[in-house]
């Protein structure tokens, strides 16, 4: 049994959607359906995967504008964010006319996620970290057997999440960085809302703003 997992940027923000499954049950998870949707169910359609339930690091518009159409079109939970999301979700109506995004609606999730949650996907088990400082509810989702982690806007190869949104806070976003994620191993790869992948191990030792040099 082991983690299966394709990125799907989408939209003009070019978020990394990612399309996540089992691959002893085929059965799986869209990861913030940002948009785009026809797109990401042709992509479980090619490879024959079942998406169970959609799970969302944060309720910024790029990561969650699609997760209400998505859902309701088939039929699944959706799981996440952290409560303290809520605002963002609320707004993403207004957010999606502000940016020139295709309408999209709020929702309330079917399980709200705390830190220490797990998720389920298929035979497969994610850890849940809440990560607050982009977004108050941030979470992210580790595997760790497959030593991935979805990070959303937390971290990304060589910066870190903006901390200036509504609640946002740049000491609690270094804190969640420095105790919750880096502690998970350098070996880790992460897969960031935007751009490539890299590494908890690399960021420790080469990002500007979270590295070890930086902290004494």
């Amino acid at each position: 049994m082991s983690l299966r997992c394709e990125i799907i940027p989408v939209t003009p923000f070019q978020q990394n959607c990612s399309l996540v499954w089992d691959d002893a049950t085929m059965r799986g998870a869209v990861v913030d359906a940002g948009g785009e949707i026809e797109r990401l169910l042709e992509r479980a359609r090619h490879h024959g995967v079942t998406i169970d339930k959609l799970l969302v690091t944060h309720g910024h518009l790029d990561h969650a504008s699609g997760v209400a159409d998505l859902a309701e079109r088939l039929g699944v939970p959706i799981e996440g964010p952290h409560p303290d999301d809520q605002f963002w979700i609320d707004a993403l109506p207004e957010a999606a006319a502000r940016y020139g995004f295709p309408p999209a609606r709020p929702f309330t999730p079917d399980r709200w996620l705390v830190q220490g949650d797990t998720v389920e996907l298929g035979s497969l088990r994610l850890d849940v970290l809440h990560c607050p400082g982009h977004t108050p509810g941030h979470v992210v989702f580790h595997h760790a057997p497959s030593q991935l982690a979805f990070v959303g806007d937390v971290l990304f190869a060589g910066s870190i999440g903006r901390s200036d949104f509504p609640r946002g806070n740049h000491e609690d976003l270094v804190r969640s960085i420095r105790e919750r994620l880096f502690p998970l191993g350098d070996e880790i790869r992460f897969v960031p809302g935007h751009g490539p992948l890299s590494t908890f191990g690399e960021e420790r030792r080469n990002n500007p703003f979270v590295a070890d040099r930086r902290f004494g």
